[in-house]
């Protein structure tokens, strides 16, 4: 009897108190392990970005064929085939009925992009405050900075603006490759998303996996929702501007258009990179048509922004925009171009997983 109340009192008694020793212990181990993290988000940056990419890839495919087997009653592998037949179709249609006026646009859009590169720089050099601006500018922007002359200057500028076509062959191996991991990995992850769910869930421990279920799902519908939203904001953004430009007659509308809705990828600041093209095309014209391509590309943002957006984000995903802004900077700080272009939907997903696992705010909580 002695020796069972003994151990009773020992089950009872409350556990020892934390020694300054343990405190430090704990604080260096929580230490390491951030340091391991960012270590290896140093390391594998751009392995992350793959990953991601073609899981996002994967959760259009299976997002489109979620929507063709509840249209048309087919089995799950059989609507993914008829979803990957009908983008392959439309890939090689585009590029055989197209491809040559593409490339065509595209030569044209960079010749005459250089061109008023070069007509703006002369008319800065011929304008004293704009000889100043010059001195000031760093060559990579065309400026005298960093001792390299006007003309490598401008080239560097001319480059980034209207894109290099040599560092682009020079790389053309890397990004192709890069594009083959990110289709070929994210068809196999939308055939079977379910084998890759199940794998990362016995990683999890036991007593955690119906937690870890749940925010797997929550961040694939993020993802469809994201996706699907900014779709249908890209096709506005890009029908719109495309039609405004031929109205003002802006030569090259259509493809400035399809550039506008391809940066409109990048929230914000994607607005800017796809009109500063049109914006530097239409001083080709004069000052007039200038105003009028930034008045419009202001229109169409103040639309996108104020309707498009609003709709959208009820149907989808809502990010304040101040942490896009910041998201993006972050992201494409450590991860570089393909963090600047995937910030907004890893940012989504990592909102809408912090939403699931964090307790709501009382009332008396909130500011």
């Amino acid at each position: 009897m002695a020796s069972l109340q003994t151990s009773d009192d020992e089950q009872s008694a409350p556990p020892p108190a934390e020694t300054p020793l343990d405190s430090i212990a704990r604080i260096l181990r929580l230490t390491l392990a951030i340091a391991a993290v960012m270590l290896s988000v140093w390391l594998i940056g751009d392995v992350i970005m793959v990953v991601f990419a073609s899981v996002l890839f994967a959760v259009i495919l299976h997002g489109l064929a979620r929507i063709l087997k509840r249209w048309t009653k087919l089995p799950y592998g059989a609507a993914l085939a008829i979803v990957c037949l009908l983008m392959v179709t439309l890939s090689v249609g585009i590029g055989w009925s197209s491809g040559s006026d593409i490339v065509a646009q595209a030569a044209k859009l960079r010749d005459a992009l250089t061109t008023q590169v070069y007509a703006l720089r002369d008319r800065l050099a011929a304008w004293p405050q704009g000889q100043v601006l010059l001195n000031y500018l760093p060559a990579s922007l065309g400026g005298h900075g960093g001792g390299a002359t006007g003309s490598g200057g401008l080239m560097s500028l001319g480059s980034r603006i209207a894109g290099s076509m040599t560092g682009f062959l020079g790389s053309a191996f890397g990004v192709l490759g890069t594009l083959a991991v990110v289709v070929i990995a994210g068809l196999y992850f939308a055939a079977s998303p379910s084998l890759y769910a199940n794998g990362m869930l016995r990683l999890v421990p036991r007593h955690w996996r119906g937690r870890g279920q749940e925010v797997m799902l929550v961040a694939a519908d993020t993802l469809w929702a994201w996706v699907a939203g900014q779709a249908l904001d890209m096709a506005v953004v890009g029908i719109l501007s495309g039609m405004g430009l031929w109205i003002i007659g802006v030569p090259l509308a259509v493809s400035l258009g399809f550039l506008a809705a391809l940066c409109n990828f990048i929230p914000y600041i994607g607005a800017i990179l796809g009109a500063v093209p049109a914006l530097l095309l239409a001083l080709s014209l004069g000052l007039r048509e200038t105003a009028m391509v930034a008045a419009l590309y202001a229109v169409v943002q103040f639309f996108e922004g104020n309707v498009m957006a609003p709709l959208i984000q009820r149907k989808a995903v809502q990010m304040p925009p101040g942490l896009t802004v910041l998201s993006q900077t972050f992201f494409g700080g450590i991860f570089g171009a393909p963090g600047l272009i995937l910030a907004s939907p890893l940012t989504a997903m990592l909102l809408a997983v912090g939403d699931k696992l964090a307790p709501p705010l009382e009332d008396d909580e909130r500011v």
